[in-house]
């Protein structure tokens, strides 16, 4: 019989070749676009992005992935998970209660929103609480059904396991674990069986948190819960989907009772191919083999894969095996069709969503003895010419990061004195994270000058006027420390990275990071270095415009990697060196300006935690050297902030103490305070602001939440300690938003102040 070889895909990008979703979403909320029509243009792009994966070769087309917000939140309203306070008691949930639980309403805040493991994607955190899961609707049945109607394609419905649907979601003790997944594995149970009755032959069910330094004591659930599945719908093949690492206890999950297991072959590789060589691999089971990077951009080398992929088949028995990216497409941009400007080598190496599409299908032609020769012979040259332009290491920039000093000349505890006779700010501090909104005549106006229609003192003098406007904005609401607001820039790390030397940007390279929210991530092609101050310009004229300090605002160098699609040829820390590198010139520019409180902000740092724990320790130690490299190098007097996002402090506290920040902030408002717990255990010595109000929904949080959650954080935290902010930047809101909900913070503030008799420090 031998090996035959089936090209297989794992979940396809969303947003559209020219972001067709993300305008569709956006029309809706504007109520510029009726329901109907939303619903039928989305099925349109939904059925356009299942062509396009038969068209380019794939055989095993995943649907159900598709989703109009997160496929979290998908899973969540289908089984009846709808948090109480949005009121829903419709056995079919409305679109209306299913964007309010994504985005919030004015009576009710959005459902939390967290990191989807170690990727910048986010999704929406399922509320378990005390509701009592029903199917309201067979999700996977209606797309597999549409697909093979309307198309006549048998496509491979996709769905979030229990195990790592229950492991992500929140609302109920760890004990309680087992009897929540029983109510679950009904509705998976009814959902298969219904599958089944409709002819669909394989499932592909993700279940990534099986590779997350996954309790072995919990695979007893695991095996209950496919057994299950084994004996009540035994006639269909299940593909179990692991991704982003390799599989935690091997053995364990290759004898679970399903027809095939999904492998991690490229972040994964060297544990998994070690497993499969002292293992085996079963001879009734078929294996994905992940192979093509899901989560970066830059092309395969085909000879290099077809080697790799020839000794994964030396340990493989007969029968019918997958080759399909390590992860879903989700993570990359559409297409490299329309990028026109950039250079021919560069683009020649990249490798989008359709670009992995298309190898996936050469492999697999060439396992099964089709190989074109061509095609090969072209990849190569790719290879050769690229590494002939480019990839020469700098010796300089090593030596120049070497003499950089790796901690400040004071601890805190004496920084502080020196910076608290410098500022003399009130007791609980107001600011915040450092955007203001990105309105659509900041948009038009950069756009405008990007093109050539607007000359740079043209743009110039717009951006002041932006500035100018918001600082006095700031001033009238009452913040103590200000931001110049950020309007010369598209995207925290995109313009950083475009005034550094070594990285490359997209036309149309878009990603999904939440919701609507669409990122921009640049490409690390080359080193990186530093060429000219970036942002003190726009920081100095804020300054003279105010007698209040005005912040340097920078993103960090662990955020700027784990935000850009690196280079893959020398180790990941050594590029976040360089970064650093580059910003300690920049910190030293913006000082020597006469800026000396300078945030740099490490929104990213979390979630660049490998899935091993064991493995934690190794990251944080150079992700904490890379911000110390950074920031390092500055007066006692300079005031060092920094702003995390989604952290979960109590795994993370002595990293987040070792960066020696003097302010964090960090964002807390969607998980309800629940981060506040974290310090009535754990002390934390330096300053720091716990986002007080929810800045990814359009809601206006009333004074008195606000100051609901300001003494929560008293209790736990000295006020001499506790500054008062947002929990994020303020890009994405408009100005009537912004204003009001910056307004009744200040309010809450100086209540408090004056109910604590709270003056200066």
């Amino acid at each position: 019989m031998g090996i035959t070889w089936t090209s297989s895909n794992l979940g396809y990008p969303r947003l559209g070749e020219n972001r067709e979703w993300k305008k569709l979403l956006e029309r809706l909320w504007k109520n510029e676009l009726d329901e109907e029509t939303f619903l039928k243009e989305m099925k349109h792009l939904r059925l356009n992005h299942l062509k396009k994966q038969k068209a380019k070769g794939i055989q095993s087309i995943p649907v159900g992935d598709f989703t109009f917000y997160d496929h979290m939140l998908d899973t969540a309203v289908m089984f009846g998970i709808i948090p109480r306070r949005f009121h829903s008691t419709d056995k079919k949930i409305s679109l209306s209660t299913y964007f309010a639980m994504a985005r919030g309403t004015a009576e009710a805040p959005a459902c939390e929103m967290t990191k989807w493991f170690n990727t910048n994607y986010h999704y929406i955190v399922p509320e378990l609480n005390e509701t009592i899961p029903t199917l309201t609707e067979n999700k996977p049945l209606k797309a597999y059904l549409e697909v093979k109607e309307e198309l006549g394609i048998e496509g491979k419905p996709v769905l979030i396991g229990p195990i790592t649907f229950l492991k992500l979601s929140k609302g109920y003790k760890k004990e309680s674990f087992g009897s929540l997944l029983q109510k679950f594995v009904p509705l998976y149970v009814k959902i298969l069986q219904e599958l089944e009755e409709a002819g669909a032959a394989w499932i592909q069910i993700d279940e990534p948190s099986l590779n997350a330094s996954f309790p072995i004591e919990d695979y007893f659930f695991v095996q209950k819960v496919y057994e299950t599945f084994q004996r009540e719908v035994p006639n269909i093949s299940i593909m179990l989907q692991t991704y982003f690492e390799a599989a935690d206890h091997y053995t364990k999950l290759v004898s679970l009772p399903v027809d095939g297991i999904g492998l991690d072959f490229v972040h994964g590789w060297e544990k998994n191919i070690q497993a499969l060589k002292t293992e085996g691999f079963p001879a009734n089971k078929s294996l994905g083999v992940g192979l093509i990077d899901g989560r970066n951009v830059w092309r395969a080398d085909l000879q290099k894969k077809h080697s790799e992929l020839e000794l994964i088949t030396s340990y493989l028995p007969e029968g019918n095996h997958f080759l399909q990216p390590s992860s879903s497409l989700l993570h990359v941009p559409v297409s490299t069709n329309s990028e026109r400007k950039l250079s021919p080598v560069l683009k020649d190496s990249l490798s989008f969503a359709d670009e992995k599409l298309e190898e996936i299908n050469s492999l697999t032609n060439m396992l099964n003895k089709k190989p074109d020769e061509k095609w090969l012979e072209k990849n190569q040259k790719v290879f050769q010419r690229f590494a002939e332009t480019f990839r020469q290491q700098s010796e300089k920039i090593t030596g120049e990061k070497n003499k950089l000093p790796s901690k400040r000349s004071l601890p805190f505890s004496e920084r502080k004195t020196h910076q608290d006779n410098k500022w003399k700010l009130p007791l609980l501090p107001t600011t915040t994270i450092g955007s203001f909104p990105q309105t659509k005549e900041v948009r038009l106006e950069r756009r405008a000058f990007r093109k050539g229609e607007k000359s740079i003192n043209e743009y110039q003098t717009f951006i002041q006027n932006k500035i100018k406007e918001w600082i006095d904005i700031q001033e009238e609401i009452g913040l103590d420390v200000l931001v110049h607001g950020e309007f010369e820039r598209n995207d925290m790390v995109e313009f950083f990275g475009e005034k550094l030397n070594g990285f490359a940007f997209t036309e149309n390279g878009w990603v999904q990071s939440y919701g609507s929210r669409c990122v921009k991530p640049p490409i690390i092609y080359d080193d990186v270095a530093f060429e000219h101050p970036m942002t003190v310009e726009e920081t100095r004229f804020a300054q003279s415009l105010t007698e209040k300090p005005v912040k340097g605002m920078l993103t960090g160098p662990v955020t700027i990697l784990n935000w850009s699609f690196e280079r893959d040829d020398i180790p990941r820390e050594e590029v976040a060196y360089q970064i650093a590198l580059a910003l300690s010139y920049e910190i030293k520019a913006l000082e020597s300006a006469g800026i000396e409180m300078i945030q740099v902000d490490e929104p990213a740092l979390r979630e660049g935690l490998p899935l091993k724990r064991e493995e934690w320790d190794r990251y944080l130690n150079w992700a904490v050297h890379a911000f110390r490299l950074a920031t390092s190098n500055v007066k006692p007097s300079t005031q060092i902030h920094t702003h995390m996002c989604y952290s979960e402090f109590h795994d993370m506290i002595e990293a987040i103490r070792a960066l020696d920040a003097d302010v964090i902030s960090i964002e807390t408002s969607r998980s309800h305070g629940e981060l506040i717990e974290a310090f009535e255990t754990a002390i934390y010595e330096k300053e720091i602001g716990l986002g007080i109000y929810d800045i990814h929904s359009p809601r206006i949080p009333s004074v008195g939440e606000m100051k609901e959650m300001i003494e929560r954080a008293l209790r736990v935290l000295p006020a001499s300690l506790f500054w008062i902010n947002p929990d994020c930047g303020l890009k994405t809101r408009n100005k009537e938003e912004t204003v009001k909900s910056l307004k009744n913070m200040v309010q809450a503030a100086e209540e408090i102040r004056e109910s604590h008799k709270l003056q200066i420090k």
